[in-house]
């Protein structure tokens, strides 16, 4: 009976760790623990609407195996329309991205 307790504690300590791990593994690695990239735009990435003209924007950060960019939206309706298809809308943010690292170079 001792034994059962002891190998029963022993099966139930492994399974919190791998609940556990499997609970941080949110398809993210270690980019997502860096600090995310700032967000290149002045407008929504999904609507074109100007920042701040629907009330503040909305906060996100974007983070997968590769990325973690910070994201504004104009309103909370623009962020599942970015998740449906964030490839198209972060092509955009790294085009933004890309002018404003050539813009800086040529002053």
């Amino acid at each position: 009976m001792k034994n059962s307790k002891l190998i029963f504690g022993a099966i139930l300590a492994a399974v919190s760790v791998c609940v556990w791990q499997i609970a941080q593994a949110d398809g993210t690695n270690s980019v997502a623990s860096a600090k995310p990239v700032p967000y290149p735009l002045n407008y929504c990435v999904v609507s074109g609407e100007k920042l701040g003209e629907m009330g503040p924007p909305v906060v996100f950060i974007y983070s997968n195996k590769d990325v973690n960019q910070e994201i504004k939206f104009c309103c909370p309706m623009c962020k599942p329309k970015f998740l449906a298809a964030p490839e198209k809308y972060m092509k955009i943010i790294r085009q933004a991205e890309a002018k404003t690292k050539t813009d800086h170079a040529k002053n």
